[in-house]
């Protein structure tokens, strides 16, 4: 939880915390219902009856009008006095300028068309932090419904786990009809392996390696009237359920940045550095060792996915030595990839790796812009957020999702997407020197 604002710049209008619940709100409740990949949206349905609409996830246009209600209510009370490099905040426009101008020489004007529309919504999310939440002292009305969200997602996740697949297994199975539900989903609940309300399994990964950290640290100042035994107790729930939500979804990425992100965390604490050395290096040991135990299984059958993912940054790069300027337009990647393909690898619409598909999709300078945002604002942040705790926290999980977008395509779920913009956006904007702790 950032710190709060003194003086003057308190803003004791009820608006502002009503906006930032709202915006919470709905960064909730695109946690719980927009968990699916953009290109995919088509397939989404409204949902039929209440219990479709509690359980089911909503078609994302849902979602694109919520977020336009923000945007009319964060506009009444933006600045645009920002105390950020110039081009850190232009960076966006022009990534998705040239996204647009890709979009003139699509393959499939469908798929652009929705990935336009979603890399749209990341925009206004980015902004929508950078100069209307940011200006929101204090921020426990947005970070209440986010994390609300985000516990309905680990609970779904532990429901899984302790019998809920199996139990969809056996009621799928029981339908005569069963082999017309798509590959996707029969792959997905044959498998042991959990993913809540997200896509599949790597997808709740990346949303836990986001939000976790800084949703711990969140808790942990939400309950400071609180004896310090029960804010551990809680602080430590938390973080149980996330981690071992992140170990039963069985991603090996996942599990990896979680170690790279906990190892980061240890070397600033405020330690002697004899000290911080070897818990880092016993926890690194630890961790490589849990892994390889973990998933030997996997490496003995060959490593299917990992071999499947280089295939698919093969295809990618030669997409983008054919079209190096604007590439086959935003979200196309399906369409080339079906001729490049070998013949052993499982066809996909995603590349798996955020940076490679930007350069397939839009080219060399789409990459290169995508790419000086995301390092540019990890560099810029680390060095604001550094000495402030939370903040610092919340830096970890944005570096966990650029982490992850080099082996998954994070940037076009909008259950992850929006809420890494949004985020972005308002720790880019927040004025520390206008703060002071709680």
């Amino acid at each position: 939880m950032p710190p709060k604002l003194s003086g003057p710049q308190a803003d004791k209008r009820g608006w502002p915390k009503a906006f930032a619940g709202l915006a919470g709100a709905w960064l909730g409740l695109a946690l719980v219902k927009f968990g699916n990949p953009i290109i995919l949206s088509k397939l989404i349905e409204p949902p039929k009856d209440f219990w479709e609409f509690v359980f089911n996830p909503w078609p994302v246009a849902w979602g694109y009008w919520m977020l336009a209600g923000l945007m009319i209510g964060g506009a009444t009370m933006s600045r645009f006095d920002i105390a950020a490099p110039r081009w850190l905040t232009i960076l966006p426009l022009v990534w998705f300028a040239w996204q647009l101008a890709a979009a003139t020489q699509t393959v499939d004007a469908g798929l652009t068309r929705a990935t336009l529309l979603h890399f749209a919504a990341d925009i206004c999310c980015f902004y929508l932090g950078l100069f209307a939440l940011s200006r929101v002292q204090p921020l426990i009305c947005f970070w209440l419904p986010l994390l609300a969200g985000f516990a309905w997602v680990l609970w779904r996740g532990f429901g899984q786990h302790f019998g809920g697949l199996e139990s969809t297994r056996q009621m799928i199975y029981q339908q005569p009809d069963w082999p017309q539900y798509s590959p996707d989903y029969i792959k997905r609940i044959a498998s042991d392996r959990i993913f809540s309300t997200l896509v599949y399994p790597n997808a709740l990964a990346g949303a836990i390696l986001l939000l976790l950290p800084i949703l711990m640290a969140v808790t942990w100042r939400l309950t400071e009237r609180l004896r310090n035994v029960s804010r551990g107790v809680l602080v430590g729930l938390l973080g149980y359920m996330g981690l071992a939500c992140l170990y039963w979804s069985g991603s090996k990425s996942g599990w990896l940045i979680a170690l790279v992100l906990g190892l980061i965390c240890l070397l600033h604490c405020p330690l002697d550095r004899k000290i911080r050395l070897a818990i880092v290096t016993a926890a690194l040991l630890f961790g490589l060792a849990g892994f390889f135990i973990k998933f030997t299984p996997y490496f003995r059958h060959g490593a299917t996915s990992v071999t499947a993912r280089f295939d698919y940054w093969r295809a990618a790069w030669q997409i983008t030595c054919a079209h190096p300027v604007l590439g086959t337009g935003p979200g196309t990647f399906s369409v080339p990839y079906r001729k490049l393909k070998a013949p052993a690898s499982e066809m996909t619409r995603l590349v798996h790796n955020n940076y490679l598909e930007q350069a397939s999709d839009s080219g060399l300078i789409g990459f290169l812009s995508f790419l000086a945002l995301i390092t540019g604002l990890l560099t810029f942040l680390y060095r604001k957020c550094r000495n402030e705790a939370a903040l610092f926290f919340l830096w970890l999980g944005l570096l966990g999702w650029s982490l992850q977008g080099v082996v998954e395509f994070g940037l076009y779920i909008p259950a992850m997407a929006w809420p890494a913009f949004l985020l972005f956006g308002w720790s880019l904007g927040l004025d520390l020197k206008s703060t002071r702790p709680n």
